[in-house]
């Protein structure tokens, strides 16, 4: 019998790793500690091998496996069902990802039970096992994404057809096409490469073998290099059926992961092949524990307002698990864990939220996420997801924020390795962590719903789990940092299953015709409770609402704010209200975004009445949130999907961006000749007055904006009616991407500064709204491998706010570069400083007597116009000395203190003057 004590944070993940111990049973709490009987394996360390047979029913078929795809794999009745056997999915693959195959080594040892309920003789249909998919060059995360077409480093086959005979294929060759998005594409059987085939059986066997066909592989090391044994037996009487031997195998078969698969039907039915008793032995086998995923793939948390909102994403657990799920901290004066919640497993998006208010925010608390994950009917493990919650750093001079947009892993030309595959992003995550940032943003598109493997729209269950098998790859990549930084995560178009979205208030798009007359007439294409389950996956561990009402079909809502180290965020969903153009320009012919009808002018007929970007709902946030400076803040912050411009150019004659993947890429000398900007309905130029509205809250309080969608890094400062005279934002360069776009404008901008490229300056965008451009990232032959990646100009952003200067620095971080080397350089134009005031550029008009404060240090001030009743803006001051500007002479009253306390005062009957040189004293009382 094994005591577990309690555990610090040193030695959580070395207690108890899925796998090593089997079955496990436990007690409910006793005294304390929790009592575990626990049965061996007689396995080697470094062997595996699991049965299923008395396991409970589920799609997750575990922590220690990836399956490609997560619908396409399930735990059934005892064994291991793979229920995909289509035409157009050939080859589905389950990965062991706590094991690969190595080069070293004398031996290795497969051995698996293949089930068929119905064989066919006439089907041509293979089941058996992958190996050396990648490779020890590849990570295994990305080895594990190995399926349904053959590709260079795809490794070997070792299967058996309908008839127990058995065959080698080449899985590195590659077969067919693929396109920018999915792999796809039917894949017969003869058209695998053979390496190899055994004996075809006595025609007079019975077929009724397949109720249960032991498959072994064995490769062992000679003095002439590795031979491979691969045999059928029926598993019933230990009778061979079919045999071959491969005298002289290719080294690179024996590096990399391990699979089992399923090719087609057995039995024309719907279902692919069932396994059980799998066992993976020998010394060119390594079993690395530490590799599990799951059952909690990953947290999210927001510190804001003494509250704590964290959520733990699971796999996709069955009604017969466990569904609910403990959050514990590390007590260190106690020496021990302790706990201090619970969740319940929420349905579809398996998430367990917890809120944890009045939560101690000065110190860094580690915490753990406890859940008892069923092995079996009878036995379950206790598993444990750890992180910590960084103390809100309030005493920072300098809060860096790291934001991120468009997860795309995939733009075509199919190889399983870093060359053909972007992920597990190694190189982007290991440049952020040199930055440590404090706080972390994901714009949107952490998924695309037709990345890598086409996008299932219906049945929902089968879409639910097609999202969930894409987000947990992002799960995947980026749970090491979002599991110990505050993080904000809003979905875009493609996490909820659209090309382009216009929310329209939560409505339902038309339920008829292609995805582009979806989208057009405006609304969600996906079911309602889809939509929510992808709210809660990503925004449930956002802080309280704002405004707590749903939408119409009942579609939850989330923005909000985030008060964490004397930065006020303000997060925003800028698609979900807006109006389609399609249907609110009739007359320029709208589609997916795009005017078709040439006579139409965007810059002048654009802007109509009634159009709708953010909503009133979320116009009156931003005015009340620019205005309200409590809990210390000293800087805000705008969090959107997208840029409220339309920076983006296209060739003369170009009437939608379809030719984007297309277009070629010039080098660090080369200019396009006669690219114009465009006016995309998809972009957050259109409609202008909801443009203008949205900016002129958000200068009210000097607020900064970060956002992604477009590809396109870049920096600017919007105008609203003059150029310059609203706030700078940040659009960060995406993860990867397959629509790189650019801009290029054919005429130089105004008012370029010395030594700047022309595509910088004053422009007006395709919808005549005012930019200035100070950098972009436009794609470029890079010179660097892999090309597809890198000429896109992928990377992450970085702004960094000064507390004691207020100035804001801005980089744009090629994914190549290694930030932590003296010589690192961002892309051309960056970094950018600004100060804080330059987000309300409007120039002054007049002014009100200078401020001079003594008893408070940098207090808040609050601009009014007497007339209106209007707050014109709100402020920290630097220091205790500030010169208020005004936009037109009148009356004003200002207040000026501190928010929430009794340090207010109220300044009525203030004159503007052009040229205001006059003093004003405010005297506080100072507190002890």
């Amino acid at each position: 019998m094994l005591r577990m004590h309690a555990m610090t944070p040193s030695n959580i993940s070395k207690k108890v790793q899925p796998g090593r111990l089997r079955p496990c049973f436990f007690s409910h709490l006793i005294f304390g500690t929790f009592i575990w009987v626990c049965s061996h394996s007689s396995l080697s360390a470094d062997a595996f091998q699991k049965d299923w047979t008395s396991h409970i029913d589920r799609t997750w078929i575990g922590p220690e496996f990836w399956a490609n795809r997560l619908q396409d794999w399930e735990i059934k009745n005892g064994f291991i069902q793979c229920i995909e056997s289509s035409k157009k999915a050939p080859l589905r693959t389950l990965n062991l990802i706590t094991g690969s195959t190595i080069l070293k080594g004398d031996s290795l040892k497969l051995a698996v039970e293949i089930h068929s309920e119905k064989p066919s003789k006439a089907s041509q249909a293979l089941a058996g096992f992958l190996i050396g998919s990648g490779g020890s060059h590849v990570d295994y995360r990305l080895s594990a994404l190995t399926h349904h077409r053959p590709a260079e480093d795809g490794g070997m086959l070792a299967v058996v057809n309908m008839e127990g005979r058995v065959f080698l294929f080449d899985h590195s060759k590659p077969i067919g096409k693929d396109n920018l998005w999915s792999i796809s594409g039917s894949i017969a059987t003869s058209d695998l490469p053979m390496i190899a085939q055994g004996n075809r059986p006595d025609v007079d066997t019975d077929v009724a073998v397949w109720n249960k066909l032991t498959l072994t592989l064995n490769i062992q090391k000679t003095e002439h290099g590795l031979r491979t044994d691969l045999e059928s037996r029926n598993s019933g009487t230990g009778s061979l059926i079919s045999r071959l031997t491969l005298w002289s195998t290719p080294e690179a078969f024996t590096d990399g992961g391990v699979a089992l698969v399923s090719h087609l039907s057995p039995d024309s039915s719907d279902k692919g092949f069932g396994f059980n008793r799998w066992s993976i032995e020998g010394d060119r086998f390594d079993h690395d524990y530490d590799r599990h995923f799951g059952p909690i793939l990953t947290t999210q948390y927001t510190l804001s307002r003494s509250v704590l909102s964290l959520t733990a994403q699971a796999g996709p657990l069955s009604a017969e698990d466990t569904q609910r799920a403990a959050l514990e901290i590390y007590d260190g004066n106690q020496s021990q864990w302790r706990p201090i919640a619970y969740s319940e497993l929420q349905p579809m998006s398996y998430t367990f939220p917890f809120r944890i208010e009045d939560w101690d925010d000065t110190r860094d608390t580690p915490y753990r996420i406890v859940y008892d994950l069923k092995t079996s009917t009878t036995g379950s493990e206790r598993t444990f997801f750890e992180g910590t919650i960084r103390k809100n750093p309030t005493e920072k001079e300098e809060l860096v924020v790291s934001a991120f947009t468009g997860h795309k892993i995939f733009t075509g030309g199919l190889k399983w390795n870093h060359h053909g595959v972007w992920f597990p992003h190694n190189d982007i995550l290991d440049a952020v962590q040199h930055h440590d940032p404090d706080f972390l943003f994901f714009s949107g598109d952490q998924i695309y719903e037709g990345d890598m493997t086409p996008a299932v729209y219906e049945p929902l269950n089968k879409a639910m789990l097609d999202y969930l098998y894409k987000w947990y790859r992002w799960c995947w990549a980026f749970k090491d940092l979002t599991r110990n930084r505050p993080t904000v995560t809003i979905p875009d178009d493609h996490d909820v299953y659209h090309g382009n979205i216009w929310g329209a208030g939560g409505k339902a798009t038309s339920a008829t015709g292609s995805n582009n007359d979806r989208q057009n007439s405006g609304g969600y294409r996906m079911p309602a409770s889809f939509v929510n389950s992808v709210h809660r996956t990503q925004v449930s561990h956002l802080p309280p609402r704002a405004d707590k009402a749903s939408i119409l079909q009942g579609i939850s809502t989330y923005h909000g704010r985030v008060e964490y180290g004397g930065v006020s965020f303000a997060v925003i969903a800028d698609r979900m209200f807006k109006s389609s153009p399609t249907l609110a320009l009739p007359e320029a012919q709208f589609d997916n975004g795009w005017a078709q009808n040439p006579t139409f002018n965007p810059a002048t007929q654009g802007d109509v009445t009634g159009a709708t970007l953010l909503g009133k709902r979320q116009l009156d946030f931003l005015n009340y949130w620019a205005t309200d400076w409590s809990d210390q803040a000293w800087m805000k912050v705008v969090l959107s999907q997208t840029l409220f411009a339309n920076v983006a150019t296209l060739p003369g004659g170009a009437n939608s961006d379809a030719i984007v993947p297309s277009l070629r890429y010039f080098g660090p000398d080369e200019y396009p000749e006669n690219d114009h900007p465009v006016a995309d309905g998809d972009s957050n130029g259109w409609p202008q007055t909801g443009r203008n509205l949205a900016l002129k809250a958000m200068r009210k309080g000097f607020a900064f904006h970060i956002a992604g969608d477009q590809h396109l890094g870049s920096t600017i400062q919007y105008g609203v009616d003059q150029w310059g005279d609203a706030g700078y934002a940040l659009c960060v360069p995406s993860v990867a991407n397959t629509w790189p776009r650019r801009w290029y404008p054919k005429e130089p901008g105004k008012n370029v500064k010395p030594g700047a490229p022309k595509y910088t300056g004053d422009f007006l965008d395709g919808w005549g709204n005012r930019v200035s451009v100070e950098a972009v990232s436009n794609p470029m032959i890079s010179g660097r491998k892999p090309a597809d990646l890198y000429d896109r100009a992928p990377g992450y952003g970085i702004a960094k706010f000064n507390k004691s200067n207020r100035k804001i620095k801005i980089e744009c971080w090629p994914r190549w570069e290694d930030p932590s080397q003296p010589d690192a350089k961002q892309y051309p134009g960056w970094p950018i400083e600004i100060t804080q005031k330059d987000n309300y550029g409007r120039k002054a008009v007049a002014w009100l007597p200078t401020l001079v404060v003594e008893g408070l240090i940098s207090p808040i001030v609050q601009v009014w116009d007497t007339l209106t009743e209007e707050c014109i803006y709100a402020l920290r001051m630097e220091g205790q000395v500030f010169r208020p500007k005004v936009f037109a002479t009148g009356t004003y009253t200002v207040m000026i203190g501190e928010p929430g306390t009794t340090n207010m005062r109220t300044l009525q009957g203030l004159v503007a003057d052009r040229a205001q040189s006059s003093l004003r004293r405010i005297i506080f009382e100072r507190s002890d």
